[in-house]
């Protein structure tokens, strides 16, 4: 009967896992599979494979529309913004980990509850602020704005991972004549890249798929991101199915290819803020 049960148990946790995978996985392989058909094909069969692979789609997106300078504008972005923060949030999260002070848990406190704050109730005071710096409708208006997205999240899981890493290296670095910044920098930093990989990957996605400020703080065709112009190809090519999978999927896939190549460190890092969080 042991065995039986044995048995069942692992059916029953296969049975599960294969299905979250089937709902996880399926709807981003059937957008970028129907990227590849004819508007007849995803109507008349669209779980079906496709019968020619063609790119004619992605070219006529490319060519038609300022695609890649859409493209282009969200890369900066993000780029922009994940590593500014990325810098900003590991030295708060180094100082809140490895230094004992007066409100300490206090200030980290107030970093987190920042994700129970919607963002529109930010959205005033963050537009009057960009239209004082005379930076509404540029991209690095945005950036700015992005800067301080996944604060709360990064703060944790880099938290998490300084706390990993063992005191006794700064200490033994300390007493050889190393200040702050070399600890941080030559130390802590290239220790904790498995939490720097997550918080990034996070931010950038964040940031990446963003609308709301994307939206409210640009109204220039040269300066939209990939969400916002996905808004107006939704339009543009609202019975042009085949058109609109190659848009989705010129947006979903930099996410998936980032997170394959990082998976490791992210992996690592969620287990270290499992044991030390």
């Amino acid at each position: 009967m042991k065995q039986v049960k044995k048995v069942l148990v692992k059916i029953f946790e296969y049975g599960i896992l294969i299905f979250t995978i089937i709902v996880s996985v399926f709807p981003i392989i059937w957008v970028i599979m129907s990227a590849f058909k004819t508007n007849a094909q995803i109507l008349g069969s669209p779980f079906s494979l496709p019968t020619s692979i063609s790119f004619d789609a992605f070219s006529y997106l490319f060519e038609k529309y300022n695609f890649l300078r859409y493209a282009l504008n969200s890369l900066l972005i993000c780029i922009t913004s994940t590593g500014l923060s990325l810098i900003i949030f590991a030295m708060g999260g180094y100082v809140i980990a490895k230094y004992k002070f007066p409100g300490r848990n206090f200030i980290f406190a107030l970093f987190t509850i920042t994700l129970l704050v919607p963002a529109q109730s930010k959205a005033q005071p963050i537009f009057s602020l960009i239209m004082n710096l005379n930076l509404y409708d540029n991209i690095w208006g945005v950036a700015l704005v992005y800067l301080s997205a996944g604060l709360a999240m990064s703060m944790f899981i880099l938290k998490s991972t300084f706390m990993s890493i063992p005191k006794s290296l700064d200490e033994a670095a300390a007493i050889e004549g190393a200040g702050f910044f070399t600890v941080f920098w030559r130390i802590n930093l290239p220790l904790a890249k498995s939490g720097l990989a997550t918080a990034g990957i996070l931010m950038f996605l964040n940031n990446w798929n963003e609308y709301f400020y994307a939206s409210l703080l640009t109204s220039s065709d040269l300066n939209r991101t990939l969400p916002l112009a996905l808004q107006f190809f939704n339009e543009a090519f609202s019975y042009d199915y085949t058109k609109l999978f190659a848009a989705l999927t010129v947006v979903v896939l930099p996410g998936i290819i980032l997170y394959a190549f990082a998976q490791e460190q992210v992996q690592e890092s969620i287990a270290a803020s499992g044991v030390k969080g």
